[in-house]
């Protein structure tokens, strides 16, 4: 079995234990829009996995500017420091599968398996799966320990057997 370096171990873990994200676009002025999105990582390719609606503004702008960033972070512990609270925020390109494809049911499977309670919403018409791959990371796991990883360095870490 390959050695997993410590701070790639922490960062499984906190992309294990966190279920939510700060999704930043671009709107069509160049301000940015951030939203909250569920999010799940597809095992073979290393893509985060939202599923958004054609209604929502970040769809829009993410089709327009398939540029984003994704931000996931530990919750805060009442009493505890919040500066050093572990978090990475990654940079991506978003892409939207078509229907039926491959690339769609690897994305469909990853976010049910995580979500299996937004099983009907993979039915409504307005809903898309998107899956963002990551270019580049910041990791912060606390004070003193942070690093930038690349896109060779996130797939390794991402990407499970």
């Amino acid at each position: 079995m390959a050695h997993v370096p410590r701070l790639t171990q922490q960062l499984r873990s906190l992309l294990d234990a966190q279920r939510v994200a700060a999704l930043g676009t671009l709107c069509e002025d160049g301000g940015p829009l951030v939203s909250m999105v569920p999010f799940a990582i597809e095992p073979r390719s290393g893509c985060f996995v939202v599923h958004v609606s054609e209604l929502a503004a970040h769809t829009g702008n993410l089709r327009a500017r398939p540029r984003v960033s994704l931000l996931v972070m530990q919750g805060e512990v009442p009493g505890e420091p919040v500066h050093a609270l572990p978090r990475a925020s990654f940079d991506g390109l978003a892409a939207i599968p078509s229907p039926g494809t491959a690339p769609w049911q690897a994305c469909r499977e990853a976010y049910l398996e995580r979500f299996p309670q937004a099983q009907p919403m993979t039915q409504l018409g307005d809903f898309r799966f998107v899956a963002i791959e990551p270019t580049g990371a910041r990791q912060v796991a606390g004070f003193g320990s942070a690093r930038s990883l690349d896109a060779q360095e996130l797939r390794s870490a991402l990407t499970r057997p």
